[in-house]
């Protein structure tokens, strides 16, 4: 790697910050920050309405924490971490969950992606080229909702279920007018960037599934999922 390389990857890592949207995950939280903050100087926590010491953790773990005061949803945690980090003028944010499904190390596969890249792009981690620490059902799922999604997206997107995923400043007020305050604005910010003209990238993470619990819940967020996927399909636009 030559010098002018090697910088370019150090200003984008500078100018690169992290958001961690949590709820109720006092066990996991301390680790994922620390190791998180290995890679990255500023580490956002959103504690969205946790009972337990989560946010007291992840402030153990030298992460800056904002508490909502009641469980509000994914959604609405991920839209107050790109706000904050917004207003403090960063170039890329970095999303990843807190239950140790992502790796933090692998943020350095992002940076070196955006570092490629010269036109803003999104950034999407990928588990589908190694299935084999997936679980069957899981597999399944993935399979069925890429595909729907990336027909309403009109770009192929492998793993349109995965939360780990770098923005670049420039899209996020647009995400930001998303009305999804649940797991559906994961989905729902792959379309507002497609409609946007955005490119969505996949980048190779590793699959990792140990003791989390799943917070889906599957009747109710399926109805906002298929809720969703119809009043974007109403208006599929002819290229993007």
């Amino acid at each position: 790697m030559t010098e002018a390389a090697r910088e370019r990857l150090a200003q984008i890592r500078l100018r690169t910050a992290a958001v961690i949207p949590v709820y109720c995950e006092e066990k996991h939280i301390s680790d994922v920050v620390r190791r998180t903050r290995q890679q990255l100087d500023h580490v956002l926590v959103v504690d969205d309405g946790s009972e337990d010491s989560t946010a007291q953790r992840a402030r153990e773990a030298g992460a800056e924490v904002i508490a909502h005061s009641q469980n509000r949803g994914k959604g609405e945690a991920i839209k107050t971490g790109l706000r904050h980090w917004l207003d403090r003028q960063f170039n890329h944010v970095i999303i990843l969950d807190a239950d140790s499904q992502h790796r933090p190390e692998e943020i350095e596969r992002f940076i070196a992606a955006a570092a490629s890249e010269k036109a803003p792009t999104f950034f999407l981690g990928n588990r589908m080229n190694d299935l084999t620490g997936m679980p069957f059902l899981r597999r399944v799922v993935n399979h069925y909702m890429s595909d729907r999604i990336s027909r309403v997206c009109r770009q192929k997107i492998p793993d349109t279920q995965c939360g780990f995923r770098m923005l670049d400043r420039q899209l996020i007020p647009e995400l930001l007018g998303g009305s999804g305050d649940r797991f559906d604005y994961e989905t729902e910010m792959l379309i507002i960037a497609s409609r946007r003209g955005y490119r969505i990238e996949s980048v190779p993470i590793t699959t990792v599934y140990s003791d989390e619990v799943s917070k889906i819940h599957p009747l109710r967020d399926a109805i906002r999922f298929f809720k969703l996927m119809r009043r974007y399909s109403k208006n599929v636009p002819a290229s993007v």
